[in-house]
């Protein structure tokens, strides 16, 4: 609500601006007092808006669209009382219109359209002349003013249509960020569960010390022949197992997981596709170097560091490309000494030309698949092209370029590429992070 009054207090200055202009400046012939009973009308209304709320109450979109349609009511009032097309204003009678379409559900900004269109419509029948020079009129011939009303009509049509375009794109990016951000905030709650084990570790060390300590002191003032001795005996063992369970949990932040946080790459690559093994279609995953093989056992030893958002983003490119592929997906992570590339490719029907420009918007479906595409569990979003914006920002966002388009021999290829010290891979014999 605040917008539409602070919009509306500009409006009002404007137009006593304009009509004091014309009154007591050109001294043209003006009906004074009735333009401005009419601006009083917008003045009055804000006044109440103000007292009555404050600013804290969250318009409802038939509210704000009554408000908007009563701006365009009264601006047509004005200039019908002012010339009606012959007056150049009639321009801002597109402004409510593009304000409802940007802001508001669609049918309540058509209803602010449609206002306006037939305020623009009834001062072209009916309004007063337009203000001149004493003993003289100003009149624009019919067919100009009938020229003026087919622009202004078009003008509030198009202008608001363009306007709920740029709305509506503008609140599926929000919702596709959305998601990404849900999905990077799964991954890192299930990361900080290291850091909070460890907090909590550190917690329970004392009461667990304490009761190590009773468990001792019932052990040594009981005899070996006394029922309860091998009870006192058991609590002290367990006692001595969690507080070594907890020093391990309690460990450096820096000691990392080696099975879960650092995993060879071909293992992390099979991790990822082992969900889409359901399906009768091959995935073939190669680990090359300098663009040649490397022996298995060298192999073993290319590690690379778990990331969510690389778990997520890599996940999402196999999935699509499994949904569209005949027979066979082709993985291939090539490490070289300045790069890192992940390739997937498909041998399917491949992205349809006349949306391939668009591909990486969210909510644009790359392909048309059966329905009895393999889909993974917990991803909600195939089909749409939300999940393949969420992989590519993802990618983007750990310093990646991606591309993709058609193969030549058919089927579809994405390839994601980043510099070799924007990927956390190593060698496990070297030890070398870069």
């Amino acid at each position: 609500m605040r917008t539409l009054v602070m919009l509306r207090w500009l409006a009002i200055l404007g137009q006593t601006a304009m009509v004091l202009l014309i009154a007591f400046v050109f001294e043209y012939e003006i009906r004074l007092w009735l333009t401005l009973s009419i601006i009083m009308a917008s003045v009055w209304l804000n006044i109440i808006l103000t007292v009555g709320r404050r600013f804290v109450q969250r318009m409802r979109g038939w509210e704000a669209a009554l408000q908007l349609s009563f701006d365009a009511v009264q601006l047509a009032l004005l200039l019908g009382v002012t010339g009606g097309l012959n007056n150049p204003f009639c321009l801002m009678l597109v402004a409510p219109a593009t304000v409802a379409a940007a802001n508001l559900p669609a049918r309540h900004a058509m209803v602010v359209v449609v206002a306006a269109m037939l305020a623009t419509i009834a001062i072209a029948f009916w309004h007063l002349p337009l203000p001149w020079r004493p003993g003289e009129s100003f009149v624009l011939p019919d067919i100009y003013r009938f020229g003026f009303l087919t622009a202004i009509l078009l003008g509030i049509v198009f202008t608001a249509g363009y306007a709920w375009q740029a709305a509506l794109e503008s609140n599926r990016m929000e919702h596709a960020l959305a998601a990404t951000r849900a999905v990077l905030e799964r991954e890192q709650r299930l990361s900080a569960l290291g850091g909070l084990a460890a907090a909590a570790a550190h917690e329970l060390g004392t009461p667990l010390g304490t009761i190590q300590v009773v468990a001792k002191e019932m052990l040594h003032s009981l005899k070996k022949s006394d029922p309860l001795y091998e009870d006192a005996e058991l609590l002290v063992s367990q006692s001595q197992r969690c507080r070594d369970i907890l020093r391990q949990l309690s460990q450096k932040p820096e000691t990392r997981d080696s099975v879960y946080d650092q995993m060879p790459v071909r293992a992390f690559l099979e991790s990822i596709a082992a969900p889409y093994r359901k399906d009768r279609k091959d995935i073939v995953i190669e680990v090359l170097s300098e663009g040649h093989g490397i022996d298995p056992e060298k192999e073993a030893g290319l590690m690379i560091l778990r990331r969510p958002e690389w778990l997520h983003a890599w996940a999402a490119f196999v999935e699509n490309a499994v949904d569209f592929a005949n027979s066979a997906v082709w993985v291939r992570f090539e490490v070289s000494h300045g790069f890192v590339a992940l390739n997937v490719e498909d041998n399917g029907a491949g992205f349809a030309p006349d949306i391939l420009s668009r591909l990486g918007d969210p909510y644009i479906s790359s392909r048309v698949f059966g329905e009895d595409a393999p889909k993974a569990e917990g991803r909600s979003y195939s089909g749409m092209g939300l999940g393949f914006f969420i992989a590519k920002t993802l990618c983007e966002h750990t310093g990646a370029r991606v591309s993709f388009g058609n193969r030549e021999g058919g089927g579809a290829y994405v390839r994601a590429l980043w510099r070799r010290d924007q990927m956390d891979i190593f060698w496990a014999d070297e030890g070398d992070v870069s």
